[in-house]
């Protein structure tokens, strides 16, 4: 297994502090508290699908050794979500410019 989120030095960060710096990052954001890493892991399947990757790639990249729970957990049909994501990034964007 791969440390993806580590300190400064190197070490890795136990789950539940991803998890709590995660939190702090989406209130920031505003996108509620509700939001975990593995909401990443989701987004990112959906993306690549609804980009017309072949699901073989997409399982391939995320590590499943078939396709199956790549279709059925993980991939999501997020084009009618996508207005509501580019409004919601503007939103961030647009406060972030006005502060710097």
């Amino acid at each position: 297994m791969r440390n993806v989120f580590c300190r400064q030095d190197g070490t890795p960060l136990d789950r539940w502090q991803v998890r709590r710096e995660f939190q702090k990052i989406a209130m920031l954001a505003e996108l509620g508290e509700d939001w975990s890493p593995r909401e990443l892991r989701h987004s990112f399947v959906s993306i690549l699908s609804a980009h017309d990757v072949p699901v073989e790639d997409i399982s391939d990249l995320v590590g499943h050794v078939s396709t199956h729970v790549t279709e059925t957990v993980y991939r999501h049909e997020i084009r009618p979500a996508l207005t509501k994501g580019v409004q919601a990034m503007d939103k961030i964007l647009k406060r972030r410019s006005r502060s710097v």
